[in-house]
């Protein structure tokens, strides 16, 4: 017998390094720490051979290939098991060894309806002679083998009851953007809104919106007043919502909404008509769940036969030489809180004149000795993610000059013919013909 001791074996030019080359060879190194291979390397063991003493760490390694028939496991991997169209069984190996390893999940969360057999060949599992059942949705199981006596031992299980998932709500609608942690949805015509899901955090569920009538026309006769901008309501889901709102919002619980999973349908009011005046040229509601916002009232003319609409906000009064219309009532039917203001009385006075439309958060000027008054002012909210401001009332005609319109899209006043209020705004129509703008209505909820 022949032996070689030396005190290091340095890196070899070669890319293989052989050990034990005849049948029943060993050999053996004597020291602290053995490494094999270079960094980066792999050390292989060659066809046919077999290792003894390193065994494994517990754990196995995954097919990520998802088994949709029966099969027969190998030691050492882990299955995911796909039964969505129906049970499988797994066959555990045949004359295993000690610290053979099997793990198996079910892959689509199935296992409850389709249930996943575990075969156990031949070997006992936990001690007896029976086969194993995934029943559970989601479960997952680990399994090692110890000897013939108990066999197939279970190591570790778990189902995805065993671990939560946060959930939050899903919807379709509108045109859809995302501010941060939350979603918005814009709908500029009629529609639905339609939730899929909801969160498992009940406070997650109540929603922040923003619903806008369609604003008030104004007549095309003289001394015509401004139209009324649309009614404005704002709720805010506070404290898991804090965007920057409007002084009229809804801090919940007040008039809060609270989403299930439905269809919520979305009517977005058209704006009011240009004529002949008064209440016939009222702007149309908006109505998300329990919200609804009225439309904004139509504005007061020369003609007192015509009167002036109450709404959102009201219409401004027309002028005349003989009589006047008196100021169109806002926040009508009320609300808290108040989802428009009043519109300014007309004047009887020459050079002729009428009062401007009431706004979300202003009630309309009356005008001044020839000149139209101006519109109240919309409210500012910052719902979509930005500022915008929505629901201002319309400037009246007067003989000399027009009033102007509120923030928010109200239409000017003239002295010729008066300017439509801008679509999606709820504004009032401008004195001497402006048409009403259209409503919007706008919802907000966290969604990751």
């Amino acid at each position: 017998m022949s032996k070689i001791e030396v005190n290091q074996i340095g890196p070899q030019c070669g890319t293989t390094l052989t050990v034990g080359c005849g049948a029943g060879q060993t050999v053996n190194i004597d020291a602290n720490t053995v490494t094999l291979g270079r960094c980066g390397a792999t050390v292989s063991l060659a066809a046919g051979a077999t290792q003894t003493g390193f065994g494994r760490t517990g754990t196995v390694d995954w097919d990520t290939t998802a088994k949709t028939a029966n099969f027969t496991a190998v030691s050492g991997n882990g299955y995911f098991v796909n039964t969505t169209s129906g049970a499988i069984t797994v066959t555990l190996p045949a004359t295993p060894s000690a610290g053979d390893i099997v793990a198996i999940k079910d892959y689509a969360n199935t296992a409850d309806t389709n249930n996943i057999t575990i075969a156990r060949n031949g070997s006992n599992m936990d001690g007896t002679a029976e086969d194993g059942t995934i029943e559970n949705e989601g479960g997952s199981i680990t399994l090692v083998y110890v000897d013939a006596t108990k066999g197939w031992l279970v190591t570790d299980a778990a189902q995805k009851s065993d671990i939560s998932f946060p959930t939050y709500i899903t919807a379709t609608g509108g045109t859809i953007t995302t501010c941060g942690d939350f979603k918005i949805h814009t709908f500029t015509s009629p529609g639905t809104f339609c939730v899929s899901a909801i969160s498992d955090v009940a406070a997650e569920n109540t929603v922040g919106y923003l619903v806008v009538a369609g604003g008030g026309g104004s007549s095309p006769t003289v001394a015509a007043g401004g139209g009324g901008g649309g009614g404005f309501r704002e709720g805010r889901n506070v404290p898991i919502d804090n965007f920057t709102a409007s002084p009229l919002v809804a801090d919940a619980p007040t008039n809060a909404i609270t989403l299930t999973v439905q269809g919520y349908p979305i009517t977005v009011g058209g704006g009011g008509s240009a004529g002949p005046g008064g209440p016939s040229g009222n702007g149309s509601n908006s109505v998300f769940s329990t919200i609804t916002s009225a439309g904004g009232g139509g504005a007061g003319s020369a003609n007192t036969a015509c009167g002036v609409g109450s709404g959102g906000s009201g219409g401004g009064g027309g002028g005349g030489s003989g009589a006047a219309t008196g100021a169109g009532s806002g926040n009508t039917p009320p609300v808290n809180p108040p989802q428009g203001q009043n519109g300014g009385a007309g004047v009887v006075s020459s050079p002729y004149r009428g009062s401007g439309g009431g706004g979300a958060s202003q009630a309309g000027c009356t005008g001044s000795t020839g000149n139209g008054g101006n519109g109240g002012n919309g409210a500012t909210t910052s719902i979509p993610g930005s500022p915008i401001t929505k629901a201002g009332g319309g400037g009246a005609h007067g003989e000399q000059s027009g009033g102007t319109g509120g923030s928010g899209g109200g239409g000017n006043g003239s002295c010729g013919p008066g300017s439509s209020a801008s679509a999606n705004t709820g504004g009032g129509g401008g004195g001497l013909g402006g048409n009403g703008g259209s409503g919007i209505v706008v919802i907000r909820y966290k969604y990751q």
